[in-house]
């Protein structure tokens, strides 16, 4: 990591499944190098749920925020801040449970907290400096799940599609849509060219006043 004396600048970047969350991310990467930010992405911060049968598991909303382990996640962007190197879970989508193993994450300038929440939590935002929204037309979003959910995770499209009417279109009207209004910044027609540039050239300016030369 390279060495400054001012606090890591945290960046969350929230919005639906399928939205461009992950599209912003690696354009901020990629704008200031991967040596000098690192990521925490929240959808690997599911509760644990070894104490569950197969069949309870499945039925799990992960579209609620409830599902998620808040304290580590919150736990775990404080030691980032202070300089402390963690170990990220990692959640298995096939078998519906944390996986066993875990990423070790290094502190670094620039901290990125991607997920569908990551503007829910008031801990969590108390820590951001840019708060980032990405806004997606629903149709668009619905076919990057379906087309992600049978490519990466073995789903059919039937159960895509119950899903998403089930849990996952409800739950981004309930919770997801209403935190916008903590975003500094609305991203319209999701990770678009103009105005990702925006959000890049604003940090590297920031990376540069964070690690003058």
């Amino acid at each position: 990591m390279p060495k400054t004396n001012n606090k890591p600048f945290v960046i969350g970047v929230a919005g639906g499944s399928g939205s461009g969350k992950s599209t912003v991310t690696r354009e901020v990467l990629a704008s200031i190098g991967p040596e000098m930010a690192t990521v925490v992405f929240q959808d690997d911060y599911y509760l644990d749920q070894s104490h569950m049968s197969p069949e309870d598991r499945r039925k799990t909303n992960y579209d609620h925020p409830d599902a998620f382990d808040w304290p580590l996640l919150v736990q775990h962007v404080q030691a980032l801040r202070r300089g402390d190197t963690i170990e990220m879970p990692t959640y298995d989508f096939s078998k519906d449970n944390r996986a066993s193993k875990t990423i070790t994450v290094k502190p670094a300038p620039v901290i990125v907290v991607e997920g569908l929440f990551a503007l829910y939590d008031a801990k969590l935002r108390n820590m951001m400096s840019l708060k980032i929204y990405v806004d997606t037309a629903s149709d668009v979003r619905f076919i990057r799940r379906l087309q992600r959910d049978m490519a990466e995770r073995g789903r059919s499209a039937e159960s895509v599609i119950n899903q998403y009417l089930e849990t996952v279109r409800p739950m981004h009207k309930q919770f997801i849509e209403p935190t916008k209004r903590n975003a500094d910044v609305i991203l319209p027609h999701g990770a678009n060219g103009p105005a990702v540039d925006i959000i890049t050239t604003k940090v590297k300016t920031l990376v540069r006043d964070l690690n003058p030369s």
